[in-house]
């Protein structure tokens, strides 16, 4: 016994220290080194590791055994996204397409075009798959092409030139063109210097305009903002306040140069640097004790598998695929029922539909600061590799994208997505009862164990975190977080105190010279419930106080409810009402429970924001898809973004908002949930250089689905489940 102890401490020792070298860079903290009594191979480096071919990146996952190769992948669902080869395939087939046989377009989108829901609900597993086939949003000669491509006949099948106003989302390409013409400008040159900032110091970024009216259309362009690098990687905190170029895309000059606020200093570069090197470097933090590192114990390994793009875990399944607009897809999630071991479905399709943040400034620099962040940028081409033990904890499995580019030709984005099971020492359900009236003590817990997808998409200066959380007892929970750096408008003042309490200000004073503009975050998430079957009915339980009758009771007044089954979508446009509440089932009348109730899930809200924008401003017309928080639509396979297809410039024809108001008919039928997650952000000092993570949620929780609690039979963690693993300083040793 005591040898083996000794062979485990040294193995664990020696992996300890390979393990600390490697994230010294991440966790400032003190050597620690773990003493293990058993389950030594959970205290070694796990081995279900595995790399990717393309890029030599760390990766994981529970069934391979080899390296993803993804030059040899194949399909293996109707929902898996389009392959490199695949990709391959149709840039093939568009290269002899006219007019594209001749004049190449750009591509700005390329992904799988799903096969029709009915299609794919009667696939089984080991059947072949239904035809596969692209959809691609290309652009050329100022035209929009929307195709659909075949790639079992090797044709193109469809093909519509500028189905609506708007144009293809924002490419690198774009970026780079508009901010190479504008740095080019001699104009633009003599302005920068005489701001006080050299050349070779400037960083500048195109953003998206959005649309204001008829002097705007029939030109694809772009604003041009830039910054001072100088000093500091967090460029965004030193803005050349007041200089905006517009650039023509398609005639590649520059329409106009507005230089309004040239008296405006650029702010310092001091304490702008978020990087640990620079701060650890620069400045310390006063009696601050760092936390030591942490991580969930899995000494049996991970409990879910991942077969190709299918997810299974516990009694949920479910398939995940990376996109890149929406960032990642959850499609089919079905969860087991513990009274018949059979799965039954949730919900056929979720995924964030569009993001709207609208800036809270009227000025030449600032009005057009509207952005719609999946149609004008993509939340998957903007997901960048995810930072293993900070983005996700060691024992996640990552998932790869892949997308096309510009010139059609596929690209890998490495680990884009995470899948981690978590345990924050939450409870799933407890009770105890004290020793009385001759019965025994009972105390029954049960650990509260989720299963998290993630993303994080970086769109310019801000960073969000979208996870998909799954739950044992059925309920999923949808989160947003925010991150990453404000949008600052330089400013002559250095102390709130000088300004004038008249003054018409953007926003706080957050540094010195730098005003945090206010500003609204929501994201729209698409969600197909089907519960138990397609067809189903939306359900509001409305809560209202009743009156007792006089005599009746001591009490004066009771809350009851009240069910209405919505029929049509104008019915179903739900605002928010703290003082006249109600819930929001989504129910299959035809599936009843063992005691009558039909099967459903509700929609549960958390803390949220409206939009406060006059309606017929420009903005918020284009994204009127924010006017309520719940929308309810018969499903359409051609209505998934809430925004239009086409955002970039769009007017605003093609959004959730126009369909909704053709006021369908939405009872037993199959029905898309639409969910708008709001957040007010009123910028503070403590935003200041970079953000932290602010987080807002919903969830999707069982409403008479089950007969009975889901996890009443999930068995309690007792001590000898986990390793004997104790932390000990390196001097102790």
């Amino acid at each position: 016994m005591e040898a083996n102890t000794c062979l485990h401490c040294f193995f664990l020792l020696f992996s300890s220290l390979l393990l600390i070298v490697l994230v010294r860079s991440w966790f400032p903290t003190d050597s620690l080194f773990l003493d293990c009594s058993e389950y030594s191979s959970w205290c070694t480096t796990s081995k279900n590791r595995i790399y990717s071919k393309s890029n030599n990146v760390l990766l994981q996952n529970e069934n391979l055994r080899k390296p993803i190769d993804h030059y040899t992948e194949t399909p293996k669902h109707p929902l898996d996204p389009l392959t490199l080869q695949e990709i391959n395939k149709v840039n093939t087939i568009l290269s002899l397409h006219p007019p594209f046989s001749t004049n190449y377009p750009s591509i700005h989108t390329l992904s799988l075009h799903e096969a029709e829901k009915s299609t794919v609900l009667k696939w089984k597993k080991g059947h072949s798959l239904p035809p596969r086939q692209a959809i691609v949003i290309a652009f050329l000669d100022s035209h929009s092409h929307v195709l659909v491509v075949d790639l079992e006949v090797s044709q193109v099948i469809s093909h519509k030139i500028d189905p609506t106003s708007g144009y293809p989302m924002l490419l690198a390409e774009d970026t780079k063109l508009a901010t190479t013409i504008t740095q080019e400008k001699e104009e633009f040159k003599r302005i920068i210097v005489s701001r006080g900032v050299r050349l070779s110091d400037i960083a500048c970024i195109a953003l998206a305009t959005g649309w204001y009216g008829p002097n705007e259309e029939g030109k694809r362009v772009a604003k041009v903002q830039c910054f001072s690098q100088q000093g500091t990687t967090n460029y965004y905190m030193r803005p050349i306040e007041g200089l905006t170029v517009t650039v023509d895309l398609e005639k590649e000059k520059i329409l106009k140069i507005a230089n309004t606020r040239n008296d405006i200093p650029i702010p310092e570069a001091t304490d702008t640097d978020y990087q640990y090197s620079r701060q650890k470097k620069n400045k310390q933090p006063l009696n601050m004790k760092p936390i030591n590192p942490i991580s969930m114990e899995q000494p049996l390994g991970p409990s879910f598998t991942i077969d190709g793009h299918t997810v299974n875990w516990a009694n949920w399944e479910f398939h995940l695929k990376p996109d890149a607009r929406a960032g990642v897809i959850i499609s089919q999630a079905k969860v087991r029922d513990p009274d018949t071991g059979m799965l039954r479905s949730v919900m056929y399709k979720g995924f964030p539909s569009e993001l709207f943040v609208p800036y809270m400034d009227p000025s030449e620099g600032w009005y057009f600061k509207t952005y719609m962040d999946a149609g004008e940028y993509g939340m998957g081409l903007t997901a960048m590799s995810l930072v293993p033990l900070n983005d996700c904890p060691h024992n996640a499995r990552y998932m790869d994208g892949i997308f096309a580019a510009a010139d059609g030709k596929p690209f890998i984005r490495s680990n884009m997505a995470c899948i981690f099971e978590r345990y924050a020492g939450e409870v799933g359900w407890r009770h105890s009862e004290s020793p009385d009236f001759g019965r025994a003590e009972i105390r029954e817990a049960r650990p509260k164990v989720t299963l998290v997808v993630r993303t994080a998409s970086t769109v310019g200066n801000y960073d969000y975190i979208i996870d998909w959380e799954f739950q044992e007892d059925g309920l999923i929970r949808v989160q947003v977080g925010l991150s990453g750096m404000l949008m600052v408008k330089g400013t002559h003042y250095n102390n709130a105190d000088q300004i004038p309490e008249e003054e018409n200000s953007s926003g706080p004073l957050v540094s010195k010279n730098l005003i945090g503009v206010v500003h609204d975050h929501f994201v729209t998430f698409h969600l197909d419930m089907d519960i138990d079957e397609p067809d189903n009915s939306f359900v509001k339980v409305h809560l209202v106080k009743q009156e007792t009758v006089p005599g009746e009771s001591p009490r004066k007044s009771l809350l009851r409810t009240k069910k209405h089954v919505i029929k049509s979508e104008k019915d179903a446009q739900i605002k928010f009402k703290l003082y006249d509440p109600s819930e929001f089932h989504v129910v299959n009348p035809s599936q009843k429970s063992k005691i009558g109730n039909p099967s459903g899930y509700k929609v549960v809200p958390a803390g949220t924001a409206a939009s406060l924008l006059d309606h017929n401003d420009p903005p918020q017309h284009r994204s009127a898809f924010t006017d309520n928080q719940i929308w309810v639509t018969p499903y359409n396979r051609s209505e998934q973004w809430a925004g239009g297809l086409l955002v970039y410039q769009g007017k605003g024809e093609d959004t959730l908002a126009v369909w909704s108001d053709m006021d369908r008919s939405i009872e037993n039928k199959d029905i898309v949930v639409w969910y708008t997650l709001g957040f007010h952000h009123v910028p503070c000092q403590e935003d200041f250089p970079i953000m932290p993570t602010v987080s807002s949620s919903f969830a999707l929780k069982p409403a008479n689905f089950f007969n009975s609690n889901p996890i009443l039979h999930v068995a309690p963690i007792v001590p000898k489940d986990l390793p004997s693993c104790s932390a000990r300083s390196a001097s102790a040793l």
